[in-house]
């Protein structure tokens, strides 16, 4: 068997392993120089939208290659989360338990089957890329970056008045909750499939012991 070595000096790949550099240097200033902290982050989160262009213009997209994006994302928010609060870890396992539920369907998780509630429907309608879809997603990626900024008190040095830092708060927050919605989703029916197969499993047992 050919040992699959190739797809993990993929360009998208490497550029993943330049953003795991990036989060961990920023790890050093997250107290020290917010500032710093905030341009290193700013760097991975484009970076990761540069990643999948590159993987579809160079025709190397690859399912690790989606697996390890989505594994950066998490490390990266469940960084900030953890730290700019106390019960922050909470909202890191969280998305680490979505990660898990979700990719153990493969690629195959994005895809909207019509028994899908209608919220979740929406919100992931043309791979999330739509008005709702897009406020979804930045609720996830902005909304603890956007904290962090608040609370450091980089905001206030950029000089954005308070009424539209609290209001960014609120807005990014509603989207984070409608994101929170579609994680129970699927999280519920992760659940339901392990109940599932171990229903199939136990029929199975006695029809083995009947024979």
């Amino acid at each position: 068997m050919t040992r699959p070595t190739s797809v993990f000096v993929y360009v998208p790949n490497l550029i993943g392993y330049a953003r795991i550099v990036l989060l961990l240097i920023s790890c050093l200033f997250y107290t020290r120089n917010p500032g710093l902290f905030l341009i290193l982050y700013s760097i991975n989160v484009i970076l990761d939208g540069i990643d999948g262009a590159v993987a579809r213009k160079l025709n190397q997209c690859s399912a690790f290659g989606a697996w390890f994006d989505v594994v950066i994302d998490n490390f990266g928010r469940g960084m900030i989360w953890s730290r700019l609060y106390q019960w922050g870890c909470f909202i890191a396992m969280l998305e680490w338990l979505v990660f898990v539920c979700t990719h153990t369907l493969g690629a195959k998780w994005k895809m909207v089957i019509h028994e899908t509630p209608w919220l979740v429907r929406k919100v992931m309608e043309k791979n999330f890329k739509t008005p709702i879809g897009t406020f979804t997603i930045l609720g996830l990626h902005i909304l603890p970056v956007w904290l962090y900024a608040h609370y450091t008190g980089l905001l206030t040095l950029l000089s954005i008045p308070k009424g539209v830092q609290y209001g960014g708060i609120a807005v990014l927050s509603a989207g984070r909750a409608l994101c929170f919605v579609v994680e129970l989703f699927f999280i519920w029916s992760h659940v339901l499939c392990l109940a599932v197969e171990d229903e199939v499993d136990k029929e199975k047992d006695t029809k083995k012991l009947d024979q």
